[in-house]
């Protein structure tokens, strides 16, 4: 479905250049899970800007679908970090899920029915009156979510979309992902710093070195599904991963730092 073909970015020039992405390549299949994960400026949200057309990439493509995206596609959605700054204070729950739909020129029915549907889905039935300042940073993020789902895209890229709420908000939003990837059948490119989070998510991980920011490898998530935040993660085999991931970041950063 996606392919990242030896993409690079660069902000500036001359000597005040900064080389953030260098020569990046791997593919995204159809109704994957794929997390991303790397060290601290390791160029991952550079990465899924220019993945999502919102940054140009000073060389190599990005293709959906075969088609290179030079813009936001109509078939991707998107679920940032800061869910704050995300969504309308003035808005309620129901008109900002609805936001992006009116792109969509549906009729009213339709809107109220992919809005009701999708707010059901994340748990948010009952809350749909309510404006986001009203609640939680958990369910505010679940209205994001919500809204990404409404739009019915075929892919849905997610930055970091936990890193700013409580542990178990986070354990709740993970499972509720991984719920609504079998759901919906939606395909998923998940961007975390979190490695637990990475190898408990994804189907596969792609490990990136720092700055400039290359593939290291492409690794593959052999556990039983469903999920579960405990069980999952008391299996030796993720527990093998997550050193797997740790180790091949600590040293690949070690590298770039002395590099430097």
């Amino acid at each position: 479905m996606l392919t990242v073909s030896a993409l690079g970015k660069t902000y500036g020039s001359g000597e005040e250049a900064h080389e953030a992405i260098r020569d990046m390549s791997f593919d995204v299949a159809e109704r994957e899970f794929v997390s991303i994960v790397g060290p601290s400026g390791a160029g991952k949200t550079t990465l899924l800007k220019c993945m999502s057309g919102l940054l140009a990439p000073s060389s190599g493509e990005v293709l959906l679908g075969g088609r290179p995206v030079t813009e936001p596609p109509e078939e991707m959605g998107f679920v940032f970090q800061d869910y704050s700054r995300s969504l309308l204070p003035w808005l309620s729950v129901r008109d900002n899920v609805a936001l992006p739909l009116h792109h969509k020129h549906l009729d009213r029915t339709e809107r109220e029915r992919l809005v009701d549907e999708s707010l059901d889905a994340v748990g948010l039935g009952d809350v749909l009156d309510r404006y986001p300042w009203q609640l939680s940073g958990g369910m505010q993020q679940r209205v994001a979510i919500a809204r990404a789902l409404a739009y019915q895209p075929q892919i849905l890229l997610m930055d970091e979309p936990f890193a700013s709420v409580d542990a178990q908000t986070r354990a709740e939003l993970e499972d509720l992902v991984l719920r609504l990837h079998g759901e919906f059948s939606v395909t998923i490119v998940f961007v975390t710093h979190d490695i637990d989070e990475a190898v408990y998510l994804g189907q596969r991980v792609v490990v990136l070195t720092g700055a400039p920011s290359r593939v290291q490898e492409k690794l593959e998530v052999n556990l039983p599904s469903p999920r579960d935040q405990v069980e999952t993660k008391e299996l030796p085999e993720f527990t093998r991963l997550r050193g797997h991931v740790y180790r091949s970041i600590r040293s690949r950063g070690a590298l770039s730092a002395s590099a430097t």
